[in-house]
């Protein structure tokens, strides 16, 4: 490896440390938690993704109905506004925000959107 490419790696990583160190990763991150551990809300999850896949498996044997889709947006509000989900959507946003900004930081000087291009080769 050549000394540029390992320079680039090593910022890479104290990037990495330092968005770990902002408050909307730690925010997230409390959020995180409190959601992964609260035993409510965890059924909610399972109650959302269990009427989501009994739609998407309707949809796509062609019985899905009006009443099978309110179903689910249903459950997905109910579960939005459990406070702990809703405090994580918040927090998620917020760091989905930062890391944008971050994104146009460094995409900045290349020409091209780092986080959504430089990977790719094609685009239609």
């Amino acid at each position: 490896m050549s000394v540029q490419t390992d320079r680039l790696e090593e910022l890479g990583h104290d990037l990495g440390e330092a968005i770990a160190e902002t408050a909307e990763y730690e925010a997230f991150e409390e959020a995180k938690a409190a959601v992964e551990g609260d035993d409510e809300v965890q059924a909610q999850i399972s109650t959302f993704h269990d009427l989501r896949d009994q739609y998407m498996y309707a949809r796509q044997t062609g019985n899905a109905t009006e009443e099978g889709l309110e179903k689910v947006q249903a459950a997905q509000e109910e579960l939005h506004a459990m406070p702990k989900m809703a405090s994580y959507l918040d927090a998620q946003e917020e760091l989905r925000d930062r890391l944008e900004t971050v994104n146009k930081a460094i995409s900045e000087p290349l020409a091209v959107d780092f986080g959504g291009e430089a990977g790719g080769c094609c685009h239609d």
